[in-house]
């Protein structure tokens, strides 16, 4: 009697994990709709707010002050460890390897290169943008600061706006972004929203950052998120161009193979004589040489025939004897002389 074992939860994990990947019939692209344009247009006035409000040195810069002599780390110790830890999350170089590596499952899920390309270009725009904002206001950091009261802007820091904060709204958002529903959509705009506030005041507690850092952090990376929509056409043109070098690639790995020598008939003798075999050998070495090489037209110089009394003589082939006496014609009989007495 034979029994069979009860899968497990493992097993049946992994036989969903090898069912055959569909593609959805009908991915949710978002567009640039007008409620969009006017968070974008209100993000970037917001942008240039604290931009002007540093510069100028407002009360903005007086409460960074303020936060840097109060010292949170040396106010709640205990919760420094753990802190240490929490802004990893806005590291960029591990969480965009855990956030491509969901993103890549649900590629190859859906038959669709967009996910990765939409983190790419995300990844790519707060590079470009956030790198360029902190070295063109090189400002200082707390641990830096050279003047109390100052801005401590133009003196070769790389701190404003912060990137940890912004990293931490880019690659977190990119879930909210590209989620497949509109109810987890918003639970992961609420969770990205908690991850990055937690990270910005984390580096604030640290000592890291200034407070306006954090500010400018999350309006830039709010503005990368919500410009993306302008990219997807760009992203679509990337997905079908790679396609089309896949397929290209793949129709070259395909190609017809030479065709395999034909197999003698079952049923016939293979045994040959030598003299037969040896024929067949140089027939066959033959016809591969004739195969490649072209039969030119053999032209034969026109001249006139000669009279048959002009042309040389033909030696014969052979050998003569010469012709006995006492031979006689086959088939002719002659009389015995009769032996007379």
């Amino acid at each position: 009697m034979r029994t069979e074992l009860k899968p497990t939860r493992l097993d049946r994990v992994f036989s969903r994990l090898d069912r055959e990947p569909e593609r959805p019939a009908h991915i949710d692209v978002p567009v640039m709709t007008r409620h969009r344009v006017v968070l974008f247009s209100s993000t970037l006035a917001f942008y240039a707010a604290i931009v002007w409000a540093v510069i100028i040195t407002s009360w903005l810069v007086r409460l960074d002050w303020q936060i840097m002599f109060f010292r949170p780390y040396q106010q709640w110790p205990e919760i420094h460890a753990f802190l240490d830890y929490y802004v990893v999350l806005g590291q960029r170089g591990p969480t965009a390897v855990m956030v491509a590596a969901w993103l890549g499952w649900r590629s190859w899920r859906q038959h669709t290169l967009r996910p990765l390309l939409a983190l790419g270009v995300s990844l790519l725009l707060l590079n470009i943008t956030v790198g360029a904002a902190k070295l063109g206001m090189g400002r200082l950091g707390p641990h830096y600061a050279t003047e109390i009261g100052s801005n401590e802007m133009w003196l070769g820091g790389d701190i404003f706006p912060s990137g940890h904060t912004a990293n931490a709204v880019v690659t977190w958002g990119i879930l909210a972004y590209l989620a497949s529903t509109p109810r987890a959509r918003r639970w992961l705009s609420a969770l990205s929203a908690v991850t990055s506030l937690g990270v910005g005041l984390t580096t604030v507690y640290l000592g890291t950052h200034w407070l306006s850092d954090v500010l400018l952090g999350w309006a830039a990376g709010l503005l990368i998120l919500l410009a993306l929509p302008w990219f997807e056409p760009l992203i679509s043109r990337a997905e079908a161009w790679i396609f089309s070098l896949r397929d290209t690639w793949r129709d070259r790995r395909t190609t017809a193979p030479a065709p395999a020598p034909t197999p003698a008939p079952v049923g016939t003798s293979t045994l040959r004589a030598p003299g037969e075999e040896a024929a067949s050998v140089r027939d066959t070495g033959i016809a591969a040489r004739t195969a490649h090489v072209p039969i030119m037209p053999l032209h034969l110089p026109s001249t006139p025939h000669s009279a048959r009394s002009e042309r040389a003589p033909i030696t014969p082939l052979g050998h003569r004897r010469p012709p006995h006496a006492d031979r006689m014609t086959r088939g002719t009989s002659t009389a015995r002389p009769v032996a007379g007495g």
